[in-house]
């Protein structure tokens, strides 16, 4: 059974926390709040991450496989996992714990294995997203909560994963270091990090970024909305030119996937430039790593097999925590 609730503990003083009906607390009287079933383990309103809120619960099924009938975000998981599958596979009970679950994109692929309880959180309001598609449940677990301020004891989870996450957080060492701590001995770490590219660099994105991360989240989806609505078409129309798409792209900030994902139809293809440009002009924090950062910080740890690969969207890295730790 997925006990993560009853097996939190104080952020500020380790204590264990207790539930009350609308609050958890613990013995110091440390309180937070719990709202529609889902702990709020929040310290402050500086929370960086209210556009990604906004975002997931704007675009909520858009990345689900279930609703682009794909294997789009399947294929990403189950190559991120790299050898953490075989313990999947042990058809034992599995704990996970999923960082910056977001709507769910990846939550659905877990669940959907049966040995798999996952336990999701995010910083942003995004777990009301993935609440909405998919419930709280015995093998389901949702929190919001910061990852480098987070509620669980250390060495405890069989998977710590965090895709498309670890970037957008202000230190992504720290942030490395905070997840691995919650790694059993013998379990793994995954996660995946941008790097540096001649691309970002020579395209317009980090221009209108600058201006857009700063603007209200409201504000900030209605500019990448319009965006979209005025250049998709003719980043569509000229879809098979892979030249002019480039040479587009170049002025251009809307994110298209028509080389990436040919399976998608217009319709599906709208959906996700729509999330994906604002993704990419409204992140408070884009940081970028190279292999050699990414190993240094794992040797640091002490991690061992590791794997770290360029793809996706940038360096994949999955690594296990030694068994005599």
């Amino acid at each position: 059974m997925n006990n993560y609730l009853d097996n939190l503990i104080c952020p500020k003083c380790n204590n264990k926390l207790i539930y009350t009906q609308n609050f958890i607390e613990c013995k110091k009287n440390h309180k937070w709040k719990k709202i529609n079933g889902i702990p709020r383990l929040l310290e402050n309103n500086n929370n960086y991450t209210h556009a990604f809120g906004l975002q997931w619960k704007k675009y909520i099924k858009t990345q689900l496989d279930s609703h682009t009938q794909s294997n789009i975000s399947s294929d990403r998981l189950l190559r991120c996992l790299g050898d953490a599958k075989r313990i999947i596979n042990t058809n034992k009970q599995v704990n996970i714990l999923e960082v910056g679950c977001g709507a769910g994109r990846f939550t659905e692929i877990l669940l959907s294995m049966d040995s798999c309880y996952v336990t999701s959180i995010d910083f942003s309001n995004a777990v009301e997203a993935n609440q909405e598609n998919f419930p709280i449940s015995e093998r389901h677990t949702l929190i919001q909560c910061d990852i480098n301020n987070n509620p669980f004891k250390n060495n405890q989870f069989d998977i710590v994963m965090a895709l498309g996450v670890v970037q957008h957080t202000p230190n992504p060492e720290i942030t490395i270091e905070n997840m691995y701590a919650l790694v059993r001995p013998g379990g793994y770490l995954v996660f995946d990090h941008y790097t540096f590219g001649f691309s970002y660099y020579t395209k317009s994105t980090m221009f209108f970024r600058v201006i857009l991360k700063r603007l209200s989240p409201q504000l900030g989806m209605m500019i990448t909305e319009n965006l979209v609505k005025y250049l998709f078409p003719l980043h569509y129309k000229i879809r098979n030119f892979y030249i002019l798409q480039i040479i587009l792209s170049r002025f251009s900030p809307v994110r298209v996937y028509f080389k990436s994902f040919p399976q998608l139809s217009r319709q599906l293809q709208y959906e996700f430039s729509l999330l994906d440009t604002h993704d990419s002009l409204t992140d408070y924090y884009k940081h970028f790593r190279t292999k050699r950062q990414i190993l240094k910080i794992l040797n640091k740890l002490k991690a061992i097999d590791m794997h770290i690969n360029k793809g996706g969207n940038g360096i994949e890295v999955h690594c296990k925590k030694p068994e005599d730790i």
